[in-house]
């Protein structure tokens, strides 16, 4: 008899530095292209997977693989087909995570996904880490010394994928996507936004898959499910959420929620400790 599949999402909401921590067992959960407002740090501890970066060609990991994906990528990883995996995900709040590399003298970081994959080291250091940092006993002064200690010593030490060029953005695009990240209410729509930038509807499209790695609705959409993790994390209730956040009704939101979370966002509530 197979396993039947697990996640629990941890955080501490006195630690803003990590946001969330996800341990996922024998899921077959396959997640749509999305990106996180966080710095994640994701490792593959059963099964076989595929990752898929912006602008970067499809990988295979296996058991022991390591990928960091810097704020804002674009990217997915999902199970072989009709295969279950396990994995860990580790996001951590993009603010602090520069903070520290200037004081470490570190350079800000690449802007693609790295993928390692023959580091036994570094994921044994990784999973040592994510088991003390959902220990219930261990003061977050010696989680944070830890996180460092892990990142410092062990993260950052590996080369970094080569910088590739990064097309300038059309004028207003940035202020476009700053408000419209912090927005609420109905999605707008694609002629309204293409009006907003004072370009065609092509060229939105055009625009926002060249620096998002998206469409604008799957865009906009990611960012509203990214900030209903947030509210779940909080404690706001079900029923108000998918009105604030501009879905037609509950199970719009469910649905897109699970696609892009692997649980709906009452599992993904009970399961955050």
């Amino acid at each position: 008899m197979s396993t039947p599949p697990t996640a629990l999402f941890w955080h501490d909401p006195t630690w803003p530095a990590v946001v969330e921590l996800r341990r996922a067992q024998d899921s077959r959960a396959c997640y749509r292209p999305h990106s996180h407002p966080t710095v994640s740090i994701g490792a593959v501890d059963q099964g076989h997977s595929q990752f898929t970066g912006h602008r970067q060609a499809p990988q295979g990991l296996l058991p022991g693989a390591v990928v960091l994906v810097p704020a804002q990528v674009v990217h997915a990883c999902n199970p072989a087909p009709d295969q279950a995996w396990s994995y860990q995900m580790l996001h951590l709040e993009a603010g602090w995570w520069a903070a520290l590399r200037a004081e470490c003298g570190q350079a800000p970081g690449p802007d693609e996904a790295s993928v390692h994959r023959h580091q036994p080291a570094l994921y044994r250091a990784f999973c040592r880490l994510t088991a003390q940092l959902v220990a219930p006993a261990t003061p977050v002064a010696d989680k944070e010394a830890a996180l460092v200690d892990f990142l410092a010593t062990q993260l950052w030490r590996l080369p970094a994928p080569a910088a590739l060029p990064w097309p300038a953005a059309v004028p207003g695009l940035t202020d476009l996507l700053q408000a419209l990240a912090e927005g609420e209410g109905p999605l707008p729509s694609l002629p309204a936004l293409a009006a907003r930038l004072g370009v065609s509807r092509f060229q939105l499209v055009r625009h926002f898959r060249c620096h998002t790695g998206l469409t604008p609705h799957a865009w906009l959409l990611n960012q509203r499910i990214t900030r209903a993790r947030a509210h779940l994390r909080a404690g706001a209730p079900l029923a108000e959420l998918a009105d604030q956040l501009g879905f037609a009704d509950q199970s719009h939101f469910q649905r897109v929620f699970k696609a892009h979370a692997g649980v709906t966002p009452h599992g993904y509530r009970q399961r955050s400790a």
